[in-house]
């Protein structure tokens, strides 16, 4: 059960916080070695396929293995600097490959299992990746992308038979080295990890991530998991968290935010390999004792819709803390967690390039339904305007984050840069460089008590006739009909009005797309919202276009209506309702590369 909120503690908190960053830093000494040496028997990772295989793996075994696998990739001439590629499912194999990758003072870049060849040849191109450790599934795909790809000297397959001298059997080259290895002394501002990621135009950037990045994330962390299993009065208590998030370990939310801060405290994840399915969901938290999660709101929306009363199926959940970010999560699945779950969902903003900003932490400061939070202890955030300027309480503007926290020291969560690209680095920023704000391209407005609202993606927003319209509003009043499991809203370009509001949606089961449910879900929006905001249009679709995070890829939707008006296509299935719109695979794999 979750803690019952206490009185507003923020302020003290927030004043009361001090980084400590040590010079000399590590990922691999801080998130497995230390352990290895104290606790070596103590659970590090618990992990279970869709096939039903299990295994469990201990804090020694991790390190022993990440020994032999740097080893291994000495012997193959990987460098300090190097670029390794990951494109690997949540396994055991994944965290040694990050923990060895690291002892090597090498730049771990992971991608995503879902890329596409295009998404795949652009970012090993670009990066240089002198050697990828992939598993059998996407050994094809690498094996035809070699001769582009002059960088790639080497190829590590876990699975599968390789196929001549420069491809080799993890099996095989963990055996072949000794379980000892001397790490690369790394300093905190030492590149430990490569993630690309990119707006809605130009070519995907990668984000240069130090090792002091973990530290940054660590506040935002803790807070948004309710302390994680830690009592602020009792410091020195030991943690019996156990963590899990569907998020995939070659993004940010779920490297950043799951992975390396739960093996940061010494605490096991559970690792499953197989398709995200919602009562599966509850099953696993259930049968592994999960108490801490990130669950992003696509999956919370799809278990709120599948199993709408989990308390009675799913008795043994020892839920403590739930954090959600990527999406604004509504009032809705806030309501349904609180309800069902007897969770208040923490909600946290952040970015590859500036992570755990902003968020809520129950247990210590009042969540509101709706806020994405008030600024972690340790950031400096802010709504600015075109200017610079900070914005005034309740005015809309941009969410930044400034370089130095509230006592003028450094914050460590910065980025260090986009690889290769100085000048998009220098856009990223505004201001003097030893006094900037880093702008994010996401709208907020701060409230006078610090709580930050989210009104969508600056690239998001649309103006119909004269009217401002965020679509996240839209989609929240959508989800609360039960026809509806998920709905996007873009603008449809019109030639008087300018756009008109239109609305994707994807129905719940045991429902069907008819002209009597159009007309009800839009007398449902326009009975709760203003009149100009309910959707003119609606479409059914099989799914929505989402990025390999989860995240909904609006930009798929309004480039669609943008081509189709372009073609003047109009082949009406209902009154007021274009036919189905289904993005073939080449739009997805583009939505997968963002």
């Amino acid at each position: 059960m979750a803690t019952a909120p206490v009185q507003d503690a923020y302020a003290a908190v927030y004043a009361d916080f001090r980084w400590q960053v040590p010079a000399d830093f590590s990922w691999a000494e801080v998130c497995c070695a230390r352990w290895a040496r104290d606790t070596p028997d103590a659970l590090a990772l618990i992990f279970e396929s869709e096939a039903g295989c299990r295994a469990q793996y201990s804090y020694g075994q991790l390190q022993r293995a990440a020994h032999r696998l740097s080893n291994a990739l000495r012997s193959l001439g990987v460098q300090r600097g190097d670029r390794v590629a990951l494109v690997l499912p949540q396994r055991f194999e994944t965290v040694v490959a990050h923990i060895a990758i690291n002892q090597v003072g090498a730049v771990a870049m992971p991608l995503s299992l879902l890329f596409g060849p295009e998404a795949l040849e652009y970012r090993l191109q670009d990066s240089a990746a002198v050697l990828a450790i992939v598993d059998e599934s996407s050994m094809p795909v690498l094996r035809g992308l070699r001769a582009s790809c002059p960088a790639l000297r080497q190829l590590i397959t876990i699975g599968g038979s390789p196929q001549g001298e420069q491809e080799l059997c993890w099996m095989a080259a963990l055996q072949a080295q000794a379980a000892r290895f001397k790490p690369e002394p790394l300093s905190a501002e030492d590149p430990a990890l490569l993630i690309y990621t990119s707006g809605t135009t130009g070519a995907p950037k990668g984000a240069l991530i130090p090792q002091r990045a973990l530290i940054g994330n660590l506040s935002g962390f803790v807070a948004s998991q309710n302390w994680f299993g830690f009592d602020p009065e009792k410091p020195q208590q030991q943690s019996n968290a156990v963590f899990w998030t569907p998020a995939d370990w070659a993004w940010t939310g779920g490297l950043m935010d799951a992975l390396l801060p739960t093996l940061y405290f010494g605490r096991p994840i559970l690792a499953y390999q197989g398709r995200f399915v919602p009562d599966r969901a509850f099953a696993l938290m259930q049968r592994h004792g999960v108490t801490h999660c990130f669950l992003p709101p696509t999956a919370l929306k799809a278990m709120m819709k599948a199993v709408p009363q989990p308390r009675s199926q799913f008795k043994r959940l020892k839920l403590e803390a739930i954090m959600s970010a990527g999406e604004a999560l509504g009032d809705a699945v806030f309501a349904y967690c609180r309800r069902e779950l007897g969770i208040t969902v923490n909600e946290m903003f952040g970015q590859t390039e500036i992570n755990y900003v902003v968020g809520n932490c129950e247990r210590l400061w009042p969540a509101r339904p709706g806020s994405m939070g008030r600024a972690y202890p340790g950031h400096r955030v802010a709504v600015i305007d075109e200017q610079g300027k900070t914005c005034p309480p309740g005015v809309l503007g941009e969410v930044a984050v400034h370089r130095l926290d509230g006592h003028g020291d450094p914050d460590p969560v910065f980025f260090l840069g986009y690889w290769g690209q100085a000048a998009a680095t220098q856009a990223k920023f505004s201001g003097d460089p030893a006094d900037s704000w880093c702008r994010t391209g996401d709208l907020a407005s701060m409230d006078a008590e610090g709580y930050f609202w989210y009104q969508g993606r600056s690239d998001d927003m649309f103006k119909a006739a004269g009217y401002r319209i965020g679509p996240g509003e839209i989609e929240n009043c959508l989800i609360k009909h039960p026809a509806v499991a998920m709905a996007a809203v873009v603008p449809k370009p019109h030639a008087e009005r300018g756009a008109l509001v239109k609305a994707y949606v994807v129905l719940a089961p045991g429902h069907w797309e008819s002209e009597s449910l159009v007309a009800e879900l839009q007398a449902f929006v326009s009975g709760r919202l203003a009149p100009y905001e309910y959707p003119k249009e609606i479409e059914f679709i099989d799914a929505l276009p989402m990025t390999s995070t989860g995240k909904l890829q609006r930009r798929v939707l309004r480039l669609a209506e943008e081509e189709r008006a372009h073609a003047r296509a109009t082949l009406p299935r209902f009154a007021n309702s274009p036919p189905a719109y289904r993005p073939p695979e080449a739009e997805y794999q583009a939505a997968a590369s963002a």
